[in-house]
């Protein structure tokens, strides 16, 4: 019997050069052997293990699109297929290397001063600090041009005051990329995590995103040096970048957990026996399978894709919306689906299907709902800002 891998009915590897193919297969080894044996334990514990931070920075995948500082400065589709494999894991793992990567230090890579950058960049990318991004606030998650947390000037001083919410890493981070109100528009800056007035709280009793820490950020009177100001960040635009760095790779990682979903759905299928034989050979069962397979590789082509523009330096925001907006969605239909075809074990953390689903309920709405990434299109289409 001839059993077809998921992502390999479309020769998805024959696009590929050998080093992606490379990092792919080192990052899956990784997850394999780091990840899969303990991540149901943490999912129930609602813990991240903070030791594999280190782990993560030997992989080299903290940052790993970015050059210089300690960075392996890869490619957008070698990026990509390490969030696709550590998202096969879980999504709280690619969250962890999204956060630090694409909005932690992608922030001070891009808008920070060399001093900033030589401060944190290579302790960051060696999972030595743990970084995380303070843009939500607990009335402002769509429209934080309306932020509260504001910033005045004392001196040459920044004094801080506000919240934060939904923040991944925020309570075990050492360094927080908080952005602000200012006279001047909307500032960046780095706090790091024993500065006075700073405080974070832990998130508790999630049904989500529960191998992931998810915090607040408080700032009470938070007194900055003028140094911890990012002083190329300027405006708004300056941390929607970030997020479109961030949301590039849960196109590709929303793609991980359809794979992971539909693979223990076919191993489950071909070994459960019913009526005298495998739930695979009844026509319902491979109807539910054929179609998770035709959506799942049209989301991963959708992902290399826009990869693939990514590098050539053509990819726009509203095209990463297309992307994730579908992938997310097919991926969390995908496993829920999954779920079906194990009936009752499937309720159960011996399998990831239901946790991958939880998790992707947490993607869909993160880093833009599927409400907004819907009017960005259509803004797009047709020039009315629908939103606004």
């Amino acid at each position: 019997m001839t059993i077809t891998d998921p992502l390999d009915l479309l020769d998805f590897d024959s696009l590929l050069s050998d080093e992606e193919r490379q990092i792919r297969e080192t990052v899956a080894r990784f997850v394999s052997e780091h990840v899969r044996p303990h991540v149901a334990d943490w999912f129930e514990a609602g813990t991240f293990p903070r030791e594999l931070a280190p782990e993560l920075g030997k992989l080299g995948v903290l940052g790993m699109h970015l050059e210089g500082y300690g960075c392996a400065g890869t490619s957008a589709v070698a990026y990509g297929l390490a969030c696709l494999e550590l998202e096969a894991g879980d999504s709280g793992l690619r969250s962890f290397v999204s956060v630090q990567g694409s909005l932690a230090m992608f922030s001070i890579w891009k808008y920070g001063s060399e001093e900033q950058k030589q401060e944190w960049l290579p302790r960051m990318a060696a999972g030595e600090a743990i970084g995380c991004f303070g843009l939500t606030e607990p009335d402002f998650g769509s429209d934080p041009a309306n932020m509260r947390t504001r910033a005045v000037r004392d001196g040459n001083d920044w004094i801080l005051n506000g919240s934060k919410m939904w923040i991944t890493n925020g309570s075990i981070a050492d360094v927080a990329t908080v952005w602000a109100r200012t006279e001047e528009g909307v500032r960046g800056f780095l706090i790091p995590k024993d500065t006075p007035g700073f405080t974070t709280r832990t998130i508790k009793r999630k049904l989500s995103l529960r191998a992931s820490i998810t915090g607040e950020l408080s700032l009470d009177d938070v007194r900055l040096p003028a140094s911890a100001q990012l002083p190329g960040a300027q405006g708004l635009g300056a941390p929607l970048s970030c997020l479109s760095e961030a949301r590039f790779g849960i196109v590709f990682g929303s793609t991980g957990a359809a794979l992971d979903s539909l693979r223990t759905a076919i191993d489950y299928a071909n070994a459960r026996v019913q009526f005298g034989r495998p739930i695979a050979a009844f026509q319902l069962t491979q109807q539910k399978l054929a179609d998770m397979a035709v959506d799942l590789n049209t989301a991963a082509l959708l992902a290399l894709h826009l990869g693939r523009l990514k590098d050539a330096g053509g990819v726009k925001p509203h095209q990463i919306s297309v992307g994730k907006l579908n992938n997310v969605r097919r991926a969390l239909a995908i496993a829920r689906e999954c779920r079906t075809i194990l009936g009752g074990s499937g309720i159960t953390l011996e399998y990831s299907p239901l946790r991958h689903a939880n998790n992707l309920e947490s993607v869909l709405t993160y880093e833009g709902t599927s409400e907004i990434h819907t009017l960005v299109i259509g803004q797009a289409l047709t020039g009315h800002a629908a939103y606004r």
